[in-house]
């Protein structure tokens, strides 16, 4: 699956268990670990839980296996590994400490539910 689409999966699935301040963020050309990052906020901690479990499962039905994931269990901030694609699931507190999108700057941004355009 291409990051792309699976971007637009993972985003579907943040959606569907009503994700808030879903962003995307193009690192491609900024580290190699990965293309995309997808961050989203839960409003608590079985939120954010139930959110990166419908990732997950969303993407598995597709056929990706998750490379791994991190933080299910506390429910503060869960990490989902897509390869190319990492899903950050946080409580909004947590969100605003580590605040992932400054420390991202200069890459493209973009909050609409779908990919910024390809040139």
């Amino acid at each position: 699956m291409q990051s792309e689409e699976l971007v637009k999966l993972a985003v579907a699935a943040l959606e569907d268990i009503k994700a808030a301040e879903i962003t995307t963020i193009d690192v491609r050309g900024k580290t190699s670990v990965t293309d995309y990052m997808v961050i989203a906020s839960g409003t608590s901690s079985r939120h954010v839980k139930s959110i990166a479990d419908n990732v997950l499962e969303k993407v598995k039905e597709q056929g990706v296996r998750p490379l791994g994931s991190e933080g299910l269990d506390g429910g503060e901030w869960a990490l989902l590994d897509l390869g190319d694609v990492v899903v950050h699931v946080m409580q909004v507190a947590t969100r605003q400490f580590y605040d992932l999108e400054r420390l991202w700057q200069g890459a493209e941004q973009s909050r609409a539910h779908h990919l910024p355009e390809q040139e």
